[in-house]
């Protein structure tokens, strides 16, 4: 079981990153750092930031979810919780419209944010690239997609058995309890 993907935390995360550049980047460079910003959080916490699913793509490793809500066009039922707050791209660039807040994110989280940042804030999309495809979690997928789960990042960085399985352990609960709270 996954946790159900959460919008409105992911775009307070994206937002966080694109304050810090000034409120305008790459939308290619903003996916990079949301995955290295889950990947930091489930190493040290044991939970991502975003909740959205990651997968291999040609360019490295990306935030699905995040990329379809950048990327796709508004429903017919209006924008997203997504786009009311980031720009849809204008030659591969997102902005920040509007502050959406962010009470759904810990000052833990803000820290790792703000981390990552300074770590890799500086450097170009394609630098991210890079350096993404040189994660050992990171499979070639040929020109399609393959998932990348937990289990693959934390193994990646040493993670014993025993503590990847109370990991996915305590994922599945959270997401268990989280569906009966908030069923769909």
């Amino acid at each position: 079981m996954r946790l159900r993907f959460n919008e409105v935390k992911a775009t307070q995360a994206a937002s966080r990153l694109l304050e810090l550049r000034g409120g305008r980047m790459s939308y290619m460079k903003l996916i990079k750092l949301l995955y290295l910003i889950d990947r930091q959080s489930l190493i040290s916490h044991g939970r991502t930031i975003t909740t959205d699913r990651h997968v291999s793509m040609p360019k490295g490793p990306v935030v699905s979810q995040i990329l379809d809500l950048t990327t796709a066009e508004d429903p017919p039922s209006g924008p997203t919780f997504w786009r009311q707050h980031i720009s849809p791209p204008d030659s591969f660039e997102v902005s920040l419209i509007r502050n959406p807040g962010d009470d759904e994110l810990s000052r833990a989280e803000e820290c790792i944010i703000e981390d990552v940042f300074d770590e890799h804030g500086a450097k170009s999309r394609w630098a991210l690239v890079e350096f993404t495809h040189n994660l050992p979690e990171w499979q070639d997928p040929n020109g399609g997609s393959i998932p990348i789960a937990y289990r693959d990042i934390l193994k990646a960085v040493g993670k014993t058995e025993a503590e990847i399985v109370a990991v996915e352990d305590e994922i599945e609960s959270l997401a268990a309890t989280m569906a009966l709270v908030s069923p769909r």
